[in-house]
This record gives structure tokens, C-alpha cells and sequence, in this order.
């Protein structure tokens, strides 16, 4: 699907003097609707309710994580970010990637798009190229986790082809997201024609 207002955007791999690029984008959003998470004994029920006024969600920096990569199957083919940059240039948005050959699972860990190139296929394509890579790899899914309120972003997942399968009550839980549900969404990975 072509970006609606035809502009081109470029792929590629980001390179260590990327990072101050990333790290500069602005990922926050603003959404008119959440995700109520309703748990019982033997599961979750999804409800979206509106919100009014609408909620501005800002992410905290990371400079005080550990953001080190794991062992194993990580580094420059393990865990790449993936660029998407207009043609003025500028970073439009990015996802990182991980892969792990334990389980086949290529783990989105973080997809970012500019506020102002929202809406323009800059996501899809990035998931795109992501799922490229999945399949270069062998994976048998890929997988990611999204705040409940995050509603913008669930819907544009879900309109990628990803699937609801599972929700983690805690994780966010001694963060500044604190009473937020993490939200866990897979979809398989079809494998190239290998001719």
C-alpha cells in the first residue's frame, strides 16, 4: 500500500551514528479511546472505552535503563534497527528487532513513527521490512507487546495481521506507566518461496 500522500520513504539499517536519531524521536500519541482490561480467574476480556479529554501518553527517556543487548543471538544481525527516512532525510520512524532461534520468534522491541509522517504507510512499511527479516532468519512468528492504552496502535497491529494471545498484569508495574496493561499480540511468519 503506497503512502497516502505518495511520498517515497527509504529503508535501511541503522548504523551506530544513527542513535542520536532515534533517541530524538518523539513517540508519543494521543488517542480518544484505551483498552479496558477486565481480568477474571480464567482469563481477559478487552473493552475499548472512549476518553475524555483525550489522553496524551509521553514515554520516559532510557538513559537510566540498562539497555544492553542479551547474549547469545544478538548484535549487528541478532538485534537491527531498521530506518525509515524521508526524503528530506529526516527519521521518519524506526523499529528494532530481535531474534531469537531458541523459539523462531522475531520480537518487535520498539516501532516509532514521527507524529508528523503518522498515517502515511511509514508503520506498515517498517513492519514490512521487519517481517523481511523474520523470514531471512526462519522465524515462525513475530511477536510484540503494546500498552493497553495504546489504542492507535493496537488497531493499526491488528489491521497488519497480528492477533491478541496474551497480557501481562505487572510488567509495567514500578514504572512511570504503573497501572497500565501490557498486551501481547504474534502473528505467523510465512516463510519465503525458495524457488
Amino acid at each position: 500500500m503506497p503512502p497516502a500522500d505518495d511520498t517515497t520513504y527509504e529503508i535501511r539499517t541503522a548504523t551506530p551514528e544513527d542513535t542520536g536519531l532515534v533517541e530524538a524521536l518523539d513517540g508519543s500519541f494521543t488517542t480518544a479511546t484505551v483498552f479496558h482490561v477486565e481480568t477474571a480467574e480464567n482469563g481477559f476480556t478487552l473493552r475499548e472505552i472512549p476518553v475524555d479529554p483525550p489522553l496524551t501518553k509521553v514515554f520516559p527517556d532510557d538513559e537510566d535503563e540498562d539497555v544492553s543487548a542479551d547474549e547469545g543471538d544478538q548484535g549487528p544481525q541478532g538485534a537491527p534497527t531498521f530506518l525509515a527516512l524521508a526524503p528530506d532525510g529526516f527519521l521518519a520512524g524506526f523499529v528494532s528487532v530481535a531474534y531469537a532461534r531458541w523459539n523462531r520468534r522475531l520480537t518487535i522491541e520498539d516501532i516509532e513513527v514521527a507524529p508528523g509522517h503518522r498515517g502515511r504507510g511509514v508503520g506498515r512499511a517498517l513492519m514490512s521490512r521487519a517481517e523481511e527479516f523474520a523470514r531471512e532468519r526462519g522465524a515462525g512468528h513475530i511477536w510484540l507487546e503494546v500498552t493497553n492504552i495504546n489504542a492507535p496502535a493496537i488497531h493499526a497491529y491488528r489491521r497488519m495481521g497480528f492477533a491478541l494471545c496474551g497480557l501481562d498484569t505487572s510488567l509495567y508495574e514500578f514504572t512511570a506507566s504503573a497501572g497500565e496493561y501490557a498486551l501481547y499480540l504474534s502473528k505467523p511468519c510465512r516463510a519465503a518461496n525458495r524457488g
